[in-house]
């Protein structure tokens, strides 16, 4: 679980770029691919020591695989 402030705020950011390009028509593998990009620009910039990376990394693969992230609620039905 990520604790640091910086971490977190990618951790959000990288998931909400996820479901937006999921609803895009993106799948798994290509947002794998979107993730591996997003994280070798941080190893580059120095953004996050290398451990809050590879934390960010593993968390979000965790949120890739699991598939209620990207699921579609079903509209409730009317009541009169």
């Amino acid at each position: 679980m990520l604790q640091d402030a910086k971490s977190i705020r990618y951790y959000q950011r990288i998931t909400d770029a996820f479901v937006d390009q999921w609803n895009r028509g993106y799948r798994t593998s290509e947002l794998r691919l979107y993730l591996e990009g997003y994280l070798a620009a941080l190893r580059h910039s120095d953004s996050l020591e290398p451990y809050w990376v590879n934390r960010l990394e593993e968390d979000a693969i965790r949120y890739l695989n699991d598939v209620s992230n990207f699921a579609i609620p079903l509209p409730e039905p009317e009541i009169y």
